[in-house]
C-alpha cells in the first residue's frame, strides 16, 4: 500500500504538496515524491515497497501515481509484451496503450491516478479495497489517499470516490464528469450439482490465498473463527511462515470467547500465535490515536478498529509487512443474520458488498498503513466474489446455518467440525472490546458508547439526508444514525399524488414541513405522481437536490423489510456516488415496535387498510397495549406487527430527535369501509417541550 495526492489547478499546489506528503508519510517510508504535471498541478506519491522499489510518479506518455497490488501483472505484462518490473510500472504501460478500454482484466486492488492530454482519471477496484477522496470546487481539484490529508491542506467539502464510478477531471475546462463501471452479477446461477461447485469454489478460495503470498513472514489477523481458521490453516499446510494475532480485553470476570477459540486452534494446529490483552485502562489513550486515525466514531467501527489496531502493532513489532484478514467471508457467503431473512439471499449479498468501502473497507486500510501493514483480503478476491455470487442459495444457508458451503469445503480439508461450524461472532463482542467501551461510557459520565465515542472525535462521521417519510420507520432510521454520530443534514420527502405508491407514504406527508421545523432540519419535498417505476426519476431528482443544495455525502432509509424499496433507493444512490444506510434492515417487526416505545417517540396511525383495524384504530399512539393488540391480530390473520404488508402508516409527532413536539389541533377521521381509511389532519402546531 502506497499514498496518492493530487493538487491541480490551485496556486498554492507546490506548498501543499509538500505539506501532504508529509502526512501520507505513513502509507510509505520508502519514498516520497511529487511532480509538476501542469501549471499549479502537481502528482505526489509515497512509496510501500512489497513488490521490488520503482518509484513513482511514472512517466510514459502519461503520467501515474498509483496504490495497487496487481496480482496478474506478469500474466498482462506478458501477453501485451509490456516488459514491466512491477505492478506500477506495468500499470502505466498498460494505461498509455490502453487507456480504461481493458480495465477490467486487472485482478487485484488498486487507486490511481491517471493524466494524458490534459485529462485526469481517478480509478479504484470495483469493491474499493484501496482508498481514494476527493475535493472539487469551481477553481481547483485535489484527491487523496486520506480524507485527513485533504482536510489538512483546506479543503472542505471530502467525499470518496464511489468504486463504481471512474472521475474523468478536465485540466484545462476544470469541470469533471464520471463513467459508471459495471457491478457484479448474481445471474446466471451456477447449474452443476453441489459436489461440482463446492470443488470449484475450494479452488477458488486457495487461488485466492496463493495469490496474495508475498516473498517473506506475513501476519493474520486470528479470531478463532472460520474465516480466519481457513486461512491459518491453508497457510500451515502449504508451509507458510506465518504468525497469528489475538486481541482481547484482559478481564477476570469472563474470558473474551475469541480467546477460547484462538488458543484452541493454534494448539491443535501447532500456530505461531501471539495474543494482545488490553486492560480497560490502556484503551482511552488508544482512542484518542485511533478514532482521528479512521476519522471516524461509529461505536462498531471503533470497536472493530480497537481490536484491528493493537493486532497490526505486534505484526509490526515482528517485522511483518503483510497482513492477512478475513474480512468479506460474510457477504459472499451468506453469513449475517439479514441473509437468512432475505427473500433474495445474493441480491443480498450484493447490498452488502456495495456498503464494505464505507463500513469497513477505508477503516482498515488506515488501521494497517499507519503500523506499515500491506493487508491482504481474500476473501475479496475478484474470480472469487464473481462464482460465489453464483451459487445456489439453498447451498449457502441450511439448518440455520450461514456459510454453509464454504463450512463444509472447511470441514473436508480437515477443520474440526467444532471450528468449522462455530456460529458468528463479531470481533468487538467475542474480544470483549465493545464491552469495555460501554464500561468507559458509563465511568466518564456518558449515557451512551456513542457520545463518549464521540469526544475523541467531536467531527461528525458524514452528512446524510434522510428519507422522511413523517412515519415511524424513517424517523426511528434518523435517529439511530444520529446516536452513531452522524450528521443528519436535511430531511428529503416525495408527495405522491397516487394512495397507493409502490414507493412513499401518502398519510401524514401534509405535516413534514412541520415535522422538519420541529427537528430543526431544512426539507426538500418532491412532488411525484407516484406511478410505478416512474417515481423513482423524481426520487433521483429530490436526492440530487439534498447533494447539491446540503452536500450530503450518504442517504439514510427507514426501510424494514422491502426489498423492491431498498434495492431501488441503492441503485439511484450508487449511481449519485452516494452511500446508503438502512439500519433497521430486517429488525424484528415487535423488536422495531418496542424501540419505537423505548426510544421516547410518540407515533399515531394516520392510515389503517387491513382486516382487524378499524375507525377506532385511527389517531391510536403506539403503546405496548397496541403491540399486544397487534400480536394479537397477527395469530389471527397474520397481520404484520410493524405494518411491513401496508396495514397502517403511521406519523411522528416526538421523539429524541426532536426540539419540539407536535399538538393535534383539529382532525377528522375519513372511512372508506370498515377496515380502510385515514386520518387527516387540519391543523397542527408547536409546542415547547
Amino acid at each position: 500500500m502506497c499514498g496518492i495526492i493530487g493538487i491541480l489547478n490551485n496556486k498554492e499546489a507546490k506548498t501543499k504538496i509538500k505539506t501532504a506528503l508529509a502526512m501520507l508519510k505513513n502509507r510509505g517510508q520508502d519514498a516520497s515524491n511529487s511532480l509538476e504535471i501542469n501549471k499549479n498541478s502537481f502528482f505526489g506519491h509515497t512509496l510501500h515497497a512489497v513488490v521490488n522499489h520503482v518509484e513513482q510518479p511514472l512517466q510514459g506518455d502519461g503520467t501515474l501515481i498509483t496504490n495497487c497490488e496487481i496480482y496478474n501483472w506478469k500474466e498482462l505484462s506478458e501477453k501485451y509484451d509490456l516488459n514491466a518490473k512491477n505492478d506500477a510500472e506495468f500499470l502505466l504501460k498498460f494505461l498509455d496503450k490502453y487507456s480504461l478500454e481493458k480495465l477490467d482484466e486487472l485482478d487485484g486492488v488498486y487507486a490511481f491516478a491517471y493524466h494524458n492530454k490534459n485529462k485526469i482519471y481517478l480509478v479504484r477496484d470495483i469493491i474499493g479495497v484501496k482508498p481514494l477522496c476527493f475535493s472539487y470546487t469551481t477553481d481547483d481539484f485535489m484527491f487523496s489517499s486520506e480524507g485527513k490529508v485533504l482536510e489538512k491542506i483546506g479543503c472542505i467539502d471530502i467525499q470518496e470516490l464511489n468504486p463504481r464510478k471512474i472521475m474523468v477531471y478536465d485540466l484545462i475546462s476544470k469541470k469533471f464528469s464520471f463513467e459508471t463501471r459495471p457491478f457484479f452479477k448474481i445471474e446466471p446461477e451456477h447449474k452443476q450439482d453441489y459436489n461440482f461447485i463446492k470443488k470449484e469454489l475450494n479452488n477458488c478460495l486457495n487461488k485466492a490465498i496463493k495469490k496474495r503470498l508475498p516473498n517473506q513472514k506475513v501476519a493474520l489477523l486470528f479470531s478463532g473463527g472460520i474465516d480466519s481458521t481457513y486461512i491459518a490453516h491453508y497457510l500451515k499446510e502449504n508451509d507458510i511462515e506465518f504468525t497469528c494475532y489475538t486481541t482481547v480485553l484482559d478481564t477476570d470476570t469472563a474470558i473474551p470467547e475469541d480467546l477460547v477459540y484462538a488458543k484452541k486452534i493454534a494448539k491443535e494446529l501447532n500456530l505461531n500465535h501471539k495474543i494482545r490483552r488490553i486492560k480497560i485502562e490502556e484503551i482511552p489513550n488508544y482512542l484518542k490515536k485511533i478514532v482521528p486515525l479512521i476519522e471516524d466514531s461509529n461505536v462498531t467501527k471503533v470497536g472493530v478498529a480497537l481490536t484491528f489496531y493493537l493486532a497490526c502493532e505486534m505484526a509490526k513489532k515482528d517485522g511483518c509487512k503483510v497482513i492477512f484478514s478475513g474480512l468479506g467471508s460474510e457477504e459472499i457467503f451468506a453469513g449475517y443474520e439479514r441473509h437468512k431473512q432475505s427473500g433474495s439471499i445474493n441480491q443480498e449479498c450484493i447490498s452488502g458488498l456495495i456498503k464494505m468501502y464505507e463500513r469497513d473497507l477505508y477503516r482498515d486500510d488506515v488501521l494497517c498503513m499507519d503500523n506499515k501493514l500491506e493487508l491482504r483480503l481474500p476473501f475479496l478476491d475478484k474470480e472469487l466474489v464473481d462464482f460465489s455470487l453464483k451459487i445456489p442459495t439453498e447451498f449457502k444457508i441450511k439448518n440455520s446455518f450461514g456459510k454453509h458451503i464454504f463450512r463444509e469445503i472447511a470441514l473436508e480439508n480437515g477443520i474440526k467440525k467444532e471450528y468449522s461450524f462455530r456460529k458468528k461472532k463479531a470481533a468487538q463482542y467475542g474480544s470483549r472490546i465493545d464491552n469495555s467501551l460501554g464500561r468507559l461510557a458509563k465511568r466518564n459520565g456518558f449515557r451512551y458508547k456513542s457520545e463518549y465515542l464521540r469526544s475523541f472525535y467531536p467531527t461528525h462521521n458524514l452528512k446524510l439526508g434522510v428519507l422522511f417519510s413523517s412515519g415511524k420507520d424513517s424517523t426511528s432510521a434518523a435517529h439511530i444514525m444520529y446516536k452513531q454520530n452522524y450528521e443528519l443534514t436535511c430531511l428529503i420527502t416525495l408527495k405522491p399524488d397516487n394512495p397507493d405508491s409502490y414507493m412513499f407514504q401518502t398519510a401524514g406527508t401534509e405535516l413534514v414541513e412541520l415535522q422538519a421545523e420541529a427537528i430543526e432540519l431544512p426539507i426538500i419535498i418532491q412532488n411525484t405522481k407516484g406511478i410505478k417505476e416512474e417515481e423513482l426519476e423524481d426520487l433521483e431528482k429530490a436526492i440530487i437536490k439534498a447533494k447539491e443544495g446540503y452536500k450530503i455525502e450518504g442517504v439514510v432509509s427507514g426501510a424494514l423489510f422491502s426489498t423492491y424499496q431498498r434495492n431501488r433507493i441503492e441503485k439511484i444512490c450508487d449511481k449519485l456516488g452516494l452511500k446508503i444506510f438502512s439500519p433497521l434492515w430486517h429488525k424484528p417487526q415487535e423488536k422495531h415496535m418496542q424501540e419505537v416505545i423505548n426510544n421516547g417517540f410518540e407515533a399515531i396511525l394516520t392510515k389503517i387498510a387491513a382486516d382487524g383495524l378499524n375507525k377506532t384504530w385511527l389517531g391510536k399512539r403506539i403503546d405496548e397495549k397496541m403491540i399486544n393488540d397487534l400480536k394479537k391480530l397477527h395469530e389471527k390473520n397474520k397481520i404484520n406487527i410493524a405494518f411491513e404488508g401496508g396495514e397502517a402508516e403511521t406519523l411522528v409527532l416526538d421523539g429524541p430527535i426532536f426540539k419540539k413536539k407536535i399538538q393535534l389541533i383539529k382532525t377528522r377521521k375519513v372511512m372508506n369501509s370498515n377496515n380502510e381509511g385515514v386520518l387527516i389532519v387540519d391543523e397542527a402546531i408547536l409546542v415547547e417541550k
